[in-house]
């Protein structure tokens, strides 16, 4: 079975261990062909509070960790310059 993984960016980390990555999914409309950015927020787990607002990040679907979190953080791909 494939494996699940999204490259998101880092939207909040208010939450201990947790990080909040909105996806980006663009797609063309099928009677307009426009372009349509759809975005869906997962909930992933980062054990050591690493990412920060703003990176860009690796994600993994995993076993269901809490009520809302079924994805890890892999990997930073990217760190936001500030």
């Amino acid at each position: 079975m494939a494996v699940k993984e999204r490259v998101g960016v880092v939207v909040s980390t208010k939450m201990d261990k947790t990080a909040v990555v909105a996806v980006e999914n663009r797609a063309p409309h099928p009677k307009y062909k426009k372009i349509v950015v759809k975005t869906k927020k997962y909930k992933a787990h980062d054990p050591e509070n690493q990412c920060r607002e703003g990176d860009k990040v690796l994600i993994r679907e995993t076993r269901p960790l809490s009520k809302t979190k079924r994805w890890i953080v892999v990997e930073i791909l990217e760190r936001k310059v500030v």
